[in-house]
């Protein structure tokens, strides 16, 4: 790439530097036999051999890792000339060379793609062509594909010490993508390259099934904690299932972490956090042997929400970033504090309903779009209104809208999707909305539940660069499932145009 061209020619630089700096007494230091750093560069001794030494690449490697130093080109050539083919199968040394490499962290993401450069990674993983410099599908990714597995096996290396395995850990972490430019979905297809992959560097068969599944759920945990309810005894059940034992859910726990952390600042945060770690501990507990309806979360209503109920009055509570509201019940409620919210400018990560003695109880989650404090006055105010009737709701976000300078489409690229899961939940029917982010997307939504006579009971809200994933928990008026057809059909019309362009 341009940048390492660049980073090689300033090298070049300060080696030169070095190199007088050396005549008032810089000494060259040895690291393993015949290898040394000297400058800032990893240098050979004129005696070393790299065909009778087959892991040589990967000692020099992690030694430039570790000392953050460059490998010299000399050293590049004579291991490309020199160095032995890799046997079909690797020997546990080789295995764990490489592992020891991926376990220095972001220290090692220059040295291995120094050895990209050279044609020397490949040897190790003849995949990582396909991969190379490829960029991703989503914008909201900042790094091109190898380059995320680079970051996500860095950042990963860093939660060593919360797993049993830190050798499957980073493996996994380096392969989680590796199905990438290939046809098919990436996942399927890097399950099925990991079967290969991992026999090849000398792992059982019980390993490779680990790694594998590692690919496989690489997006279960965050997708669930921000799609599903996970007090919901189903949900924890079914993600148990998908996980399978608590090792893999230790795995799973550190590279989803990983993984977002290295997609870019929009897929990981305080709040993101907070719900993937909550639903491992449920998960945990469960695979652990413990019943799910024996985890105590964040119980809703909670005791105070009974006694707002009780005073029968309308009441709007603001702490932090969670807006509570109590009111009689009525239909478009939800809708209606949803546009009030957009009106000020807040993004909405999770929304709890109910309805108590014909008393509504609303929690929203909510955040500014830019980090700033959140004008809770403001909202209070056209909240009032709004539950007045004095508020111009639909005019207001057309306003806001037209001044929004943020996540532009000039095309829908992905087209909208209605999605229906009669398996997430005992209690209800989970309705999911896949667009393209805009204001007062949710209040348009929440208006096509209303327009039905469905009641929306839960709501997380999943956004992501410029797309959203909104999933909704919903029942007919007398609490049943949603599984007439007709009416999920009618459902279906509504949400797609409640979410196309303006």
């Amino acid at each position: 790439s341009v940048a390492w061209v660049a980073d090689e020619a300033w090298a070049r630089v300060d080696s030169m530097l070095s190199s007088s700096v050396s005549l008032l007494g810089w000494r060259s230091r040895s690291h393993a036999p015949g290898i040394v750093v000297k400058g800032g560069q990893v240098l050979f001794e004129s005696n070393v051999d790299p065909a009778s030494r087959p892991d040589l690449i990967l000692e020099v490697a992690t030694i430039a890792a570790q000392k953050r130093a460059r490998i010299s080109r000399d050293v590049l050539k004579r291991l490309g000339e020199r160095s032995p083919q890799l046997p079909e199968v690797w020997s546990d040394t080789t295995r764990n060379s490489f592992v020891e490499l991926l376990l220095s962290g972001h220290d090692a993401i220059a040295p291995i793609e120094t050895l990209d450069h050279a044609g020397l990674w490949e040897r190790y993983l003849p995949e990582w062509s396909v991969v190379r410099s490829r960029p991703q599908r989503n914008a909201y990714h900042r790094f091109t594909v190898d380059r995320h597995l680079l970051e996500t096996a860095a950042n990963v290396s860093a939660f060593a010490d919360r797993v049993q395995r830190s050798d499957l850990l980073v493996l996994g972490a380096l392969l989680h993508d590796i199905g990438k430019g290939r046809p098919g979905d990436h996942t399927d297809v890097g399950v099925e390259l990991i079967a290969q992959i991992g026999p090849r560097m000398g792992l059982s068969t019980e390993d490779t099934s680990v790694i594998s599944d590692m690919c496989r759920n690489h997006l279960l945990l965050a997708d669930v904690a921000t799609r599903r309810d996970i007090s919901d005894e189903q949900t924890v059940v079914s993600t148990a299932k998908a996980v399978g034992d608590p090792q893999r859910l230790q795995l799973l726990h550190a590279l989803t972490e990983a993984d977002s952390l290295a997609t870019g600042p929009a897929a990981w945060g305080a709040w993101k956090a907070q719900l993937v770690d909550e639903l491992v501990h449920r998960v945990d507990h469960y695979l652990q042997g413990g019943s799910p309806a024996a985890i105590k979360g964040n119980e809703f209503p909670t005791a105070h929400h009974m006694e707002l109920v009780e005073k029968g009055a309308v009441t709007i509570e603001t702490t932090d970033d969670v807006l509570t509201v109590v009111a009689p019940d009525q239909a478009g409620l939800f809708a209606r504090v949803a546009g009030v919210l957009a009106i000020g400018g807040l993004e909405v990560h999770s929304a709890d309903l109910a309805v108590v003695d014909s008393m509504a109880v609303e929690v929203f989650q909510v955040s500014t779009r830019f980090g700033s404090s959140i004008p809770w006055e403001k909202v209070q105010r056209l909240l009032q209104a709004a539950l007045d009737g004095r508020l111009a709701i639909d005019a207001r976000i057309a306003e806001r809208a037209k001044t929004y300078v943020g996540k532009a489409a000039p095309a829908e690229l992905t087209p909208p999707v209605v999605r229906f899961d009669d398996e997430a939940s005992a209690t209800a029917t989970v309705v999911e909305v896949h667009a393209f982010d805009r204001i007062g997307l949710l209040y348009r939504v929440a208006r096509s539940f209303t327009e039905l006579g469905l009641d929306v009971r839960t709501a997380k809200i999943q956004t992501v660069g410029s797309r959203v994933v909104d999933s909704f928990y919903v029942t007919n008026s007398n609490g049943t499932l949603v599984s007439d057809k007709a009416l999920r059909d009618e459902l279906t019309r509504s949400l797609l145009h409640a979410v196309s362009p303006l």
